[in-house]
C-alpha cells in the first residue's frame, strides 16, 4: 500500500493568466502558496479474493470488474494514462481535508496525489515539475478540462512561490524568500472563510477564457499584481498594502466573467470590507467555496462575529508539496505476490538472496568501519 498526501493551495495574484490559453500568447505569472490542508489517496494492488477488479472510494464507493467502468473521470483515464491494465486489481481510496469544488484547487490536488500513488505503486519517482507536468496532461489534454496550470505546479512543489508562464510552454517556479516575521504577519493576517457551496470550476472558466481576447487589458494589469504583491512582501512597508493590492485584483477578476461573483458573494464581500476586512478575493474560477480575506489580527475578533454563521478554518502556509508518507510493499512479499507454484518458489528465493546480500553487507562494513555498538 502506498500513500500520498497533496496540499491545497490559496492564489493571490495572476489567476487566469495560467490558462495555456492565455500565456502561450501573452505569458503569465502567479502568486500562489500551500496550506496544511490536504488530499490523501491510499493505492494498492487489491487481492485476488474478491468478485470484482476495482475498487474506488470517493464521495460514492465504486466496484467494478474494469477500468472502463470506472465512473471518477480522473481515476479512470489516470489509469490508463500510466500504463495500468486489468491484469491486476487496484483499489484507491481518497480523503480530503477541505470539501471538494471549493477553490483551493482540489482537483489538482487529487490529480497530482494520484499520479505520485500510482507511480510510487509501479516503484517508480518523479521529479516535482514532471509531476506537475504529467498532472496538467491528465487535466488538460486527456480529461479535456478548461483548466489553467498553477494549480498542479503549487500541489507538486510547495510553498510560497513566484510561477511563470513562457510563451514555449516552459514553467519556472521560484520560491519567495521573506524573513519568518513577515509570513507569520502575512499568516496571520489572511483569513479563510466557507460559504457552504460548491461547483466545477472548470465549467465558470470556460466563459472566462471566451472573453479572454475582450479582457486582454484587464489580464494585464492581473499579471502585474504578481510583481507589485511580491515588492510589498519582501519590503519594509505596511502590510495592509497586500490587502488593498488583493481588493483591486478581485475587482478586476470578477469583470472577467458574470459568472465569477454573484449576489450572495458580493454581499459576503461587502459585509467583509465593513467588518475590518482590507480587501480579499473568492477563491479559484468563482461562483462560489472559499472566500479569502486580509484581515488586520486586531480586527479579527469582531470580524469573525459579525461572519458568523460562515466557516472560518484555521490554516497555515506549508513548504512542502506532494509526498508519499506511508509505503509498504510487504504484503506482496509476504503472499509471494499471489504467485503459486515455480514462480512462487522463484520469489521466495529472490527474497532470500536478498538477505544474504545485505548480511554479507553488514558484514562487510563491519570490517572496514568497526562494531559501532
Amino acid at each position: 500500500m502506498i500513500i500520498s498526501r497533496t496540499p491545497y493551495r490559496l492564489s493571490f495574484f495572476g489567476g487566469g493568466t495560467d490558462f495555456p490559453q492565455w500565456y502561450l500568447k501573452e505569458t503569465g505569472a502567479v502568486l500562489s502558496v500551500t496550506i496544511d490542508k490536504y488530499c490523501y489517496l491510499s493505492c494498492r494492488h487489491l487481492p485476488p479474493f474478491f468478485n470484482i477488479k476495482h475498487r474506488i472510494v470517493w464521495s460514492h464507493i465504486e466496484t467494478v470488474s474494469s477500468i472502463a467502468e470506472i465512473l471518477h473521470p480522473a481515476v479512470r483515464e489516470g489509469l490508463r494514462f500510466l500504463g495500468f491494465d486489468d491484469s491486476e486489481g487496484i483499489e484507491i481510496q481518497h480523503q480530503g481535508d477541505l470539501p471538494a469544488r471549493s477553490g483551493i484547487g482540489s482537483s489538482s490536488s487529487f490529480s497530482v496525489g494520484l499520479i505520485k500513488a500510482l507511480t510510487g505503486l509501479k516503484g517508480g519517482m518523479l521529479g516535482k515539475m514532471e509531476l506537475a507536468r504529467q498532472a496538467t496532461m491528465l487535466e488538460q489534454e486527456v480529461l479535456k478540462e478548461t483548466v489553467g496550470s498553477q494549480d498542479q505546479v503549487a500541489a507538486a512543489f510547495g510553498g510560497l512561490n513566484f510561477i511563470q508562464f513562457s510563451k514555449n510552454g516552459q514553467i519556472e517556479v521560484e520560491p519567495v524568500t521573506l524573513s519568518s516575521a513577515r509570513v507569520e504577519e502575512l499568516e496571520q493576517s489572511l483569513i479563510l472563510l466557507y460559504t457552504g457551496t460548491s461547483r466545477l470550476g472548470s465549467e465558470i472558466a470556460i466563459n472566462s477564457t471566451k472573453n479572454f481576447c475582450k479582457r486582454s487589458a484587464v489580464l494585464k494589469e492581473m499579471f502585474s499584481m504578481v510583481d507589485q504583491g511580491i515588492s510589498i512582501l519582501s519590503g519594509k512597508g505596511p502590510l495592509e498594502e497586500f490587502g488593498k493590492l488583493l481588493h483591486k485584483s478581485w475587482m478586476l477578476k470578477r469583470s472577467l466573467s458574470d459568472d465569477i461573483s454573484n449576489i450572495t458573494i458580493d454581499e459576503i464581500y461587502q459585509k467583509a470590507l465593513a467588518n475590518g476586512a482590507i480587501g480579499g478575493k473568492l477563491s479559484g474560477a468563482g461562483g462560489s467555496g472559499f472566500m479569502l480575506f486580509y484581515v488586520p489580527i486586531l480586527k479579527q475578533t469582531n470580524f469573525l462575529l459579525a461572519m458568523k454563521p460562515y466557516i472560518c478554518v484555521p490554516f497555515t502556509f506549508t513548504q512542502s508539496g506532494s509526498s508519499i508518507i506511508y509505503y509498504d510493499e510487504s504484503y506482496k512479499a509476504t503472499n509471494g505476490g499471489y504467485a503459486s507454484g515455480v514462480e512462487g518458489a522463484q520469489k521466495v528465493m529472490q527474497k532470500r538472496d536478498l538477505s544474504m546480500i545485505k548480511a554479507n553487507k553488514k558484514i562487510k562494513e563491519k570490517n572496514l568501519v568497526g562494531n559501532r555498538n
